[in-house]
C-alpha cells in the first residue's frame, strides 16, 4: 500500500472554509476507502494509505470532491507520494534548513511541469531577492524568508503568481509529514 500526502489550500485560516481534522480523517477513510489516515496541525495535512495504483492526480481530485458534498468546502488539495516528499526534502539547497525552519517556505507546485508553472518559476528565478533565497527542486520552489515570511518580498510575489497552483508549507511542517507517512 502506498503512503500519501493529501495538503489542502487554504482550509482553516481565518473563520472560513473550516474543517474539522476529525471529519477529514472519516471521510478519507469511509467515503474514500483509505486507511492509516492520519492528520497534522489543523490545517489541512494528511497522511493516508491508498490501495491499487492510483495517481497523485486523481486522489487530488476524489478528496476535492468529496470535501466539497460531503463538508460543503472548497480547497484545492495538492497530493504527492512519500517518495516525492522525501526528493523534495533531500533537494533542499540549503543546508542551515533546520536552523530556520519558521523562515523556509517548500512550495509544493500542482502542475510542476505545465508552461505557467515553467514561466512564473522562470520569472521568479531571474530576480535577486536578496536577503531572501529562491530556489526550484523537484515538483517544489523553495522560498527562503530572511526577514521572516510575514517580511519577506518574495512570499507575497510568489502567492501572487502562483494562487492556487500551489500550497506551501514550512520547513518544520514538511520534516512533520515525511516523518508521519515515512513512520
Amino acid at each position: 500500500m502506498a503512503r500519501w500526502i493529501a495538503l489542502f489550500r487554504g482550509i482553516n485560516v481565518g473563520k472560513a472554509k473550516r474543517i474539522a481534522m476529525a471529519e477529514l480523517r472519516t471521510l478519507l477513510e469511509t467515503e474514500l476507502g483509505h486507511s492509516e489516515v492520519s492528520t497534522l496541525l489543523n490545517s489541512g495535512n494528511v497522511v493516508f494509505s491508498a490501495t491499487g495504483r492510483p495517481t497523485a492526480i486523481k486522489l487530488a481530485a476524489a478528496i476535492e470532491t468529496a470535501i466539497e458534498q460531503h463538508l460543503g468546502v472548497q480547497s484545492k488539495t495538492t497530493v504527492i507520494s512519500a517518495a516525492q516528499l522525501d526528493a523534495m526534502l533531500a533537494a533542499m539547497p540549503w543546508d542551515d534548513a533546520d536552523e530556520i525552519a519558521s523562515r523556509l517556505l517548500v512550495a509544493v507546485l500542482r502542475e510542476p511541469d505545465s508552461e505557467a508553472t515553467s514561466a512564473a518559476l522562470k520569472q521568479l528565478g531571474e530576480k535577486d531577492w536578496a536577503p531572501d533565497g529562491f530556489a526550484i527542486g523537484p515538483g517544489v520552489a523553495y522560498l527562503r524568508c530572511e526577514p521572516g515570511i510575514l517580511d519577506s518580498k518574495l512570499a507575497p510575489a510568489f502567492e501572487k503568481l502562483f494562487k492556487d497552483r500551489a500550497t506551501s508549507r514550512n520547513w518544520a511542517t514538511m520534516k512533520k509529514l515525511q516523518a508521519l507517512a515515512n513512520g
